[in-house]
């Protein structure tokens, strides 16, 4: 998926959602790499005076700087909170690839309404229990490997977020993945925005909003027509080794299939 998606970028941005960090993008990371495609997985920092004094702002600013940082061709992926970042630094990315992103305006009104304390306790008040409920995808080794790494996150980044970012359409290449049972970006709005911006969308019909950080893509789905949105399936992590196909069709020539040895992975954190 992610090798063909990207085109001829040869180096890509892994921005992780709220909450989370570089290790959502384990699963991942070997898997762009076995493609041949550098990756750097940045974990998004408050700023000085604490993640109360943090805004979206700051974390674009680190976003934009990374993604300088990488030759071009490059990609921008991100998922949740990280969406939006790639979205927002697309200007100087030459594909996209966006998984359940948290969206701009005008479809950032159609997101469930939530409230947010300034500091949002998700690492100090990380309970076993709770990851499970967050990550109905996952096996056990993976919401262990999740529990012990959620963070605090900025209140105001998720308020500025939520109430939503006018931005222009994106320009380069875009792939949105949009998960089925997903609660906090429903997948209708993430279909919407593809459609909106004429670029392509992929459908999991059994995946939840951290679903496709914690599995890969067992299928390869044709191209379709821009805008359009189609269905694929998750590859349980119950396997020694997972076979990843990718797409066909206007992303590439080809069925690609790659092995991929099983590593502890991290998912996307909630929103």
């Amino acid at each position: 998926m992610l090798g063909e998606a990207t085109g001829d970028c040869r180096h890509a941005l892994l921005l992780h959602g709220a909450g989370g960090g570089g290790w959502e993008w384990a699963i991942w990371q070997p898997v762009l790499e076995a493609e041949g495609i550098a990756v750097h997985a940045l974990d998004l920092m408050p700023v000085a005076a604490g993640l109360q004094a943090t805004r979206l702002d700051d974390y674009v600013v680190q976003a934009r700087a990374a993604l300088a940082a990488l030759p071009r061709p490059r990609a921008a992926i991100g998922a949740s909170l990280g969406g939006l970042l790639a979205v927002i630094v697309a200007d100087a990315a030459d594909a996209l690839v966006l998984v359940n992103p948290l969206p701009p305006s005008p479809w950032a009104g159609q997101l469930p309404s939530r409230e947010w304390p300034d500091v949002v306790p998700w690492g100090r008040d990380a309970r076993l229990a709770s990851t499970r409920r967050a990550l109905p995808d996952a096996d056990p080794a993976t919401t262990l490997f999740a529990f012990r790494r959620w963070r605090d996150e900025s209140g105001a980044v998720l308020r500025e977020a939520h109430a939503g970012v006018a931005m222009a359409a994106p320009v380069c290449r875009t792939l949105c993945i949009a998960s089925e049972h997903d609660e906090d970006v429903p997948a209708g709005v993430t279909a919407g925005l593809a459609r909106a911006w004429s670029g392509d969308c992929m459908h999991l019909a059994d995946a939840s909003h951290v679903g496709p950080c914690s599995a890969v893509p067992r299928r390869p789905w044709p191209g379709g027509s821009r805008g359009g949105c189609d269905r694929s399936e998750v590859l349980p992590r119950s396997r020694e080794k997972r076979r990843v196909c990718w797409m066909t069709g206007r992303w590439g020539r080809r069925p690609l299939g790659v092995n991929v040895p099983r590593r502890r992975p991290g998912p996307a954190p909630p929103p």
